[in-house]
C-alpha cells in the first residue's frame, strides 16, 4: 500500500509541474504572439497563438486530473486563496529580495503585481458572497492597466493610481 500512495504522489507532482509548465508556456507564448504582430509578422503571431491554445488545453487537462476545476465557490475560493498568497507573502518577499539586491525593474514589476493582486483577492470575496447564496455577481466595466495590471471595475481612471500609466493604456472587460 506504501508503494501505491507515493506512486500517487509523483504523478500528483508531476501533474503540478506539467500545468506550470503548459501554462507558462501558453502566457509566453502570447507574449511572443504581441511582438511578431507589432513587427508585422502576422503568419509568425498565428503560429504563436495557435500553440499557444494547444498549451492551454494542456494545462487545463492537468488541472482536471488533479481534480482542482471544481464548483463555482470552491473555484472562487481557489481565486481567494492564490491572491492572497501573493499579497501577504510571494509578492513582499520577492519585492523585499529585488529591493535589497538593487534590481529596479525587478522591484517595479513585483510592486505593480502586489497591487493589482490586492484588488483581485477583495473582488473575488465580493464574488463568493453572492454566488454562495445561488446568484451570478453584479459587474460592471472592468479595465486593466496594460502597463501594470492596475483593475478598476466601473471606469477607468484618468491616469493609473499605481504606475501613472494614461486612460488610454487600459483595457476593458
Amino acid at each position: 500500500m506504501q508503494e501505491v500512495i507515493y506512486l500517487r504522489d509523483m504523478t500528483e507532482g508531476n501533474l503540478r509541474s506539467a500545468f506550470a509548465g503548459e501554462s507558462q508556456a501558453h502566457m509566453k507564448y502570447q507574449l511572443f504572439a504581441e511582438v511578431a504582430e507589432r513587427r508585422g509578422l502576422t503568419n509568425l503571431a498565428r503560429l504563436f497563438r495557435a500553440i499557444s491554445y494547444a498549451e492551454l488545453v494542456h494545462a487545463r487537462n492537468h488541472l482536471k486530473a488533479l481534480g482542482e476545476v471544481r464548483g463555482d465557490v470552491d473555484n472562487i475560493q481557489s481565486g481567494i486563496d492564490g491572491e492572497t498568497y501573493e499579497v501577504e507573502e510571494m509578492y513582499p518577499a520577492f519585492k523585499a529580495v529585488a529591493e535589497l539586491q538593487g534590481e529596479k525593474t525587478a522591484t517595479r514589476s513585483f510592486n505593480y503585481a502586489l497591487e493589482a493582486e490586492k484588488i483581485h483577492a477583495v473582488m473575488y470575496r465580493d464574488a463568493k458572497k453572492t454566488v454562495e447564496v445561488g446568484g451570478d455577481i453584479s459587474l460592471g466595466d472592468v479595465f486593466i492597466c496594460d502597463v501594470c495590471g492596475h483593475t478598476v471595475e466601473g471606469e477607468a481612471p484618468d491616469y493609473c493610481p499605481v504606475c501613472g500609466a494614461k486612460k488610454d493604456k487600459f483595457k476593458k472587460f
